[in-house]
């Protein structure tokens, strides 16, 4: 893959770079400040690679007598996967998920902040929701927070299966070896800390959910017209007979993600002002389905 200059690239495309910048810039300022108002002081441990990285620092400063940073171990962990996995998914999401990495090193070892709440339960809460809404916002800047993210793309790309059954398998196993060594009572206020965070994120980041659109149109062969020049999901068409006008109308049905609908059914309203449209929750799906690759 050729790598373009600045100059060579689109107006929409520097938009594009700039927001997701200013996204893992705000997201790196968010993870270093969640982790030194609301995780250290109450001895939480994160998922993925931060926490792995804040378990290794409490490990090497409490038995082993000297202090391993958080900070340069997010780096250690996240630079040599994110090379090797950035051969397999985009390199654009691999350079700003790094980037998100670096920038929430660098504010750790800068910000010196003290804990918000001396109520460890109000801790829990409020930072498991800010982490949620700090993944967040990494996701909808197109990167992440890298760490097993790069693994759970790389094998999902290789394999064309999900492993993120295996994901939270890492995650509960650094969660035994925090427990056993740190006490039980702060690992299960971990894993509150990261359920908060999980019902955050799928609260507000839907990529992954599917919807199902049902439209009835007197327009069939129109509204199908434009949905294909612009999607690239199929869509079934059924004839019939309003009960109500007793004229020809057809029923269009299709399977699209949740962050599609809006710009699909205004792209059909446009088509045919007329055109009803019933969504609806597909709870589950089987069979091929496009989902728009994260670039």
């Amino acid at each position: 893959m050729k790598w373009l200059t600045w100059k060579e690239l689109s107006r929409s495309k520097k938009v594009r770079a700039l927001y997701t910048l200013v996204c893992v810039l705000i997201a790196g300022f968010l993870q270093a400040s969640i982790i030194q108002i609301f995780m250290r002081p109450m001895n939480l441990l994160s998922s993925g690679f931060t926490g792995l990285a804040i378990l290794i620092e409490k490990v090497t400063s409490t038995f082993w007598g000297f202090s391993f940073s958080a900070s340069v171990g997010m780096l250690v962990l996240n630079i040599p996967v994110a090379i090797i996995c950035g051969k397999s998914i985009s390199k654009r999401f691999t350079f700003f998920s790094l980037m998100e990495v670096f920038a929430a090193s660098i504010f750790l070892e800068i910000l010196n902040w003290g804990p918000l709440f001396d109520d460890p339960l109000l801790n829990i809460i409020i930072g498991g929701f800010a982490n949620g809404i700090m993944v967040t916002i990494a996701l909808r800047g197109n990167a992440s927070t890298g760490g097993m993210d790069f693994i759970a793309l790389y094998v999902s790309n290789k394999i064309g299966k999900s492993i993120w059954s295996y994901v939270f398998i890492f995650n509960a196993v650094i969660l035994l070896v925090f427990g056993s060594m740190f006490g039980w009572e702060y690992a299960g206020y971990s894993i509150l800390f990261q359920f908060i965070s999980t019902k955050t994120i799928d609260s507000f980041y839907h990529r992954f959910k599917r919807v199902t659109m049902q439209i009835t149109t007197s327009k069939a062969d129109e509204v199908i017209a434009a949905y294909i020049a612009e999607c690239r999901h199929g869509l079934s068409r059924v004839d019939g007979i309003g009960g109500y006008s007793g004229r020809p109308v057809s029923l269009l049905h299709t399977v699209v993600s949740s962050y599609e609908v809006q710009d699909i059914a205004k792209l059909i309203i446009e088509t045919d002002p007329n055109a009803i449209i019933n969504t609806f929750k597909s709870e589950d799906f089987y069979g091929k389905f496009y989902l728009k690759p994260i670039d």
